[in-house]
């Protein structure tokens, strides 16, 4: 099989910044990971996107563009351009060299029930600035067959697993404003759902109450303890209770309980209930992992890692363990992604999103101007 160069974006629900990641990769189970980069977002851009957010919450047709987010995808946009310019400039990489980008855009709002997920982001616009082939719009065709429409990346990670020879059974934890977990077995299709929170519950109480962007290196829940009566309430939540596949909205839990807290004791009730989440959902699973890695944001958070050590009857380890990138791994599930997309091949199956079948999904969009190489 030929193999693809292929660039992908991750802007998450932790909405930090733009994630920059490129691999070649044969869009199977051949993957060769390459250099990354992240672009922090600014304060302004920060504060449009809670704006879109907030707006969002009133959206029922996912084409629709209010004021709010229609300024915040000009803004995405044009985040995700100068990303992966600067990307090529630092790397030495020319646009032409590159196949496909994969563009994953910000996610505002993800009702599945309702038939609802919209993602911003200009993916024709994208492609025209750059000249480049771009991948977007990964999660609507899911939705739009009946399914969750995420978690999207488990057959990436299960290429990754594959790739490396790993004996399952396997569980990938990302932890970025929602938190997923992939579970891999040998021969078998992956089994995937969102488990919780997160971060995106911490990254509000700390907008909300100390003016940061998050709990970094889980220094403000390190100094807390954790409320066991709130965290009862927390994981009271009927979600728990639901059999995988299953997906959430940023906004699907509420910090309620702990607003009475110490802001100390909030961040480290709230840092208890992710990893709490995640341990709700190991006795759905077929088998019980032999080990759960974890890659996304909430790998550099060492108070969150050891309530996971604490909390799961399982070996915890972080995709730098093994190799893998821990903040760079969903923009590179992306990139594989797009060469998924440009090769027809399934991207969503029945054990991850509860599609009918496996599905394929992305909308390819061809720059109107293809860019020259040089000379």
């Amino acid at each position: 099989m030929p193999l693809f160069t292929a660039i992908g974006l991750m802007s998450g629900t932790s909405m930090d910044g733009v994630d920059v990641a490129l691999i070649e990769t044969d869009g199977r189970n051949e993957v060769r990971q390459g250099p990354s980069l992240f672009r922090p977002y600014g304060a302004a851009d920060r504060k449009l996107l809670r704006a879109a957010l907030d707006e969002a919450v009133g959206l029922t047709d996912r084409h629709a563009r209010p004021p709010a987010i229609l300024a915040c995808e000009r803004m995405v946009t044009r985040r995700h351009g100068e990303a992966v310019e600067r990307f090529l400039e630092q790397n030495g990489v020319a646009a032409t060299d590159v196949d496909v980008v994969g563009f994953h855009g910000q996610t505002v709002i993800h009702r599945p029930r309702e038939g609802l997920t919209v993602q911003i982001g200009d993916g024709q616009g994208l492609a025209d600035r750059l000249g480049i082939p771009v991948a977007y719009d990964f999660r609507a065709a899911d939705v739009a067959a009946g399914g969750e429409g995420a978690p999207v990346v488990p057959v990436y990670h299960r290429a990754l697993i594959e790739a490396a020879d790993i004996v399952g059974p396997v569980a990938f934890l990302n932890i970025g404003g929602v938190a997923n977990v992939t579970y891999v077995d040998d021969g078998y299709d992956p089994i995937a759902c969102d488990t919780g929170p997160g971060n995106a519950l911490l990254d509000d109480l700390m907008h909300a109450r100390a003016g940061k962007p998050m709990d970094r290196g889980g220094r403000t829940a390190a100094r807390g303890r954790v409320d066991e009566a709130a965290l009862g309430l927390l994981l009271a939540h009927p979600y728990f209770e639901k059999k995988p596949p299953k997906s959430l909205d940023r906004n699907a839990f509420s910090r309620e309980v702990v607003n009475s807290l110490s802001l100390e004791d909030a961040a480290a009730t709230l840092t208890a209930f992710t990893a709490a989440s995640v341990a709700r959902l190991l006795p759905h699973l077929p088998k019980r992992p032999g080990e759960l890695v974890v890659c996304g944001g909430g790998a550099r958070n060492p108070t969150l890692m050891r309530e996971l050590g604490a909390r799961l009857v399982c070996k915890v380890s972080t995709a730098e363990q093994h190799g893998w990138s821990v903040d760079a791994m969903e923009a590179q599930a992306f990139a594989y992604l797009a060469v998924r997309c440009m090769e027809g091949l399934p991207i969503t199956f029945p054990t991850t999103t509860g599609v009918p079948s496996p599905l394929a999904g992305g909308v390819l969009a061809r720059p109107a101007l293809q860019k020259q190489a040089p000379g």
